[in-house]
C-alpha cells in the first residue's frame, strides 16, 4: 500500500493483502457501488428511478426550492431536472406553486405522499443496513465506524 506523507499504515487484518493505491481505489469503488445499488433496492416505491428519488429526497431534506436550486443541488441541467420534476408532480409526490416573492419563479414542495415515501424508504434502507451491521463482530463495527468517517471525508472533498 502506498501511503501519503505523514500517514502510517494501519495494522493489517490477518486476511488483508497489501495493495497499491490504484488497487485499493478500484476495489473500494466497486464495493461502494455494489453496496449503493443494493441499498437503493430498499425503497418504498419501486416506480421511482434513483434520480427521481434523489430529487424528491433533496426537496424533502432542504425544503421548498426552485427548479434551478434543485438542479444545482443534484448537479444536473435544468431541462433534465424539469423532466424529473414533471414525473414527480405527475406521481403526486411534489407540488409546483408560484413563489410569493417572485411570481415568475416556481417553488417545489414535497406532498404528504412524497414525505411518506421518503420516510419509508429511509426506514427500509436503515433497517437493511442495521441488520447486516448486527452480524459484525465488535471489532468489525469499530473498523466500520472508522471507515465511515473516512468515507465522509472522501465524499466532502
Amino acid at each position: 500500500m502506498t501511503l501519503l506523507p505523514g500517514h502510517t499504515a494501519p495494522a493489517a487484518a490477518p486476511h488483508a493483502k497489501r495493495r497499491t493505491v490504484a488497487e485499493l481505489s478500484h476495489d473500494f469503488r466497486l464495493a461502494n457501488g455494489r453496496l449503493a445499488r443494493r441499498v437503493r433496492q430498499e425503497q418504498a416505491d419501486n416506480e421511482l428511478t434513483s434520480g427521481q428519488f434523489s430529487a424528491l429526497g433533496a426537496v424533502f431534506r432542504l425544503g421548498p426550492m426552485t427548479l434551478s436550486a434543485l438542479s444545482d443541488e443534484e448537479r444536473v441541467t435544468p431541462p433534465s431536472m424539469n423532466r424529473t420534476v414533471n414525473a414527480l408532480v405527475e406521481a403526486g409526490l411534489v407540488d409546483r406553486a408560484g413563489s410569493a416573492e417572485d411570481g415568475r419563479k416556481v417553488v417545489l414542495t414535497v406532498t404528504d405522499t412524497g414525505m411518506t415515501i421518503v420516510r419509508e424508504t429511509r426506514k427500509r434502507r436503515d433497517d437493511w443496513i442495521a441488520q447486516r451491521i448486527l452480524r459484525l463482530t465488535p471489532e468489525q463495527r469499530q473498523v466500520l465506524a472508522a471507515a465511515t468517517e473516512i468515507m465522509k471525508e472522501l465524499s466532502n472533498s
